[in-house]
């Protein structure tokens, strides 16, 4: 019997997994694996959703204007350098897809987005990991890698499950050192959370061969709905919409992504109740014995002695229906990332680690 062909590098794929959020026998779970925002989506979102359904029947538009101008007016970039996409993951892979194949490199870092090598796989291309410093990205090994067969570089920025950021000096020392025909994609999911970074933007407004992606899924609590967008130089806009179907985003994810964008005010009190929460969670995690790096992001990375002791721990506030991540696959086996909830939220994960801890005692 004839066998089917299968593209160079599908088989190498590992099957994504994402965060548990489910725990038998518990009824009020805390999910805190998946880096989602505790107060949700914004009202404005919600009630742009609820007056969007009565149009479903009809389709969307193609060329998704209205939420450019949107995103270029809140963030002052130009509509015509946007791309949108299903989650910025499909801008991620737009750009993969379109710039490399096989025969051809892609270079990540340690513990960058776990979708990275299965997008390189996608295109078949090959992924090439280079290690970080410190749980931070190290500029010199990713110039290192480079060969005359690298076409990209996917840069999480900040870092995730790390949350430790890349400075803006070691940002354009990355871009400078870069061949002119290597892409370096900027993984902004976080941008938001770190205090003055403009996630990239300044450097792809000036540099024909930068790629900067956001999503809607972090700060404005849109998830479930899978919305994201790209800034580049309009070539490399033009070369990527060739591939993106036509009405990759509904017309409710445009209604709720446009009032999103535009609702800055909870945009600013989501990131003042992170910013307050999380360094909660990080002095408390501290008193208690635990390492962890100051985050620039919307999570926390707890570091135990070993994978023994973090098992021991995910098992306390499992007991407790706490869902946290444990990012074994990202490098960090004694790790657990624990998601910036609310208030309560965080005390709630504080009070069952404390009892933990005292109960190791």
């Amino acid at each position: 019997m004839t066998q089917l062909r299968i593209q160079p590098g599908i088989m190498e794929i590992a099957l994504y997994e994402g965060g548990k959020s489910a725990l038998a026998g518990h009824s009020d779970v805390l999910k805190l694996s998946s880096n989602e925002n505790p107060l949700g989506p914004p009202p404005a979102a919600q009630q742009a959703i609820r007056e969007a359904a009565a149009t479903v029947h009809l389709y969307p538009s193609t060329d998704h204007a209205e939420l450019r101008a949107a995103i270029g007016e809140v963030h002052g970039l130009d509509p015509e350098r946007i791309i949108c996409g299903v989650g910025s993951d499909e801008v991620l892979q737009f750009v993969t897809q379109a710039f490399s194949g096989p025969g051809d490199e892609i270079i990540h870092t340690a513990h960058g987005f776990s979708m990275y090598p299965i997008l390189s796989h996608m295109a078949g291309a090959t992924p090439v990991c280079v290690p970080e410093v410190d749980r931070v990205v190290d500029v010199d090994a990713i110039l290192a890698a480079v060969t005359d067969r690298t076409r990209i570089v996917l840069l999480t920025n900040p870092g995730n499950p790390t949350g430790t950021i890349l400075p803006d000096a070691e940002l354009v020392r990355l871009a400078d050192g870069l061949p002119e025909d290597v892409i370096l994609v900027i993984d902004a999911a976080y941008a938001e959370y770190a205090e003055g970074y403009d996630g990239g933007a300044s450097l792809a407004s000036s540099r024909r061969n930068i790629l900067m992606t956001r999503t809607f899924s972090k700060i404005y609590g849109l998830g479930g709905l899978r919305i994201g967008w790209g800034y580049a130089d309009p070539a490399m806009i033009a070369v990527m919409t060739r591939i993106r179907q036509p009405f990759n985003l509904s017309g409710l994810q445009m209604a709720a992504s446009i009032a999103a964008v535009r609702d800055l005010d909870w945009v600013r009190d989501c990131v003042a109740l992170n910013a307050d929460q999380r360094a909660r969670l990080t002095g408390a995690l501290r008193q208690l014995g635990l390492a962890c790096d100051d985050s620039q992001t919307n999570f926390v990375l707890a570091r135990f002695t070993d994978e023994a002791e973090a098992m021991s721990a995910d098992a306390a506030l499992q007991a407790d229906g706490i869902i946290v991540r444990r990012p074994t696959s990202y490098g960090f086996a004694e790790g657990l990332r624990i998601t910036v909830g609310d208030e309560a939220q965080t005390g709630r994960v504080i009070d069952t680690l404390t009892r933990w801890r005292e109960g190791a005692a």
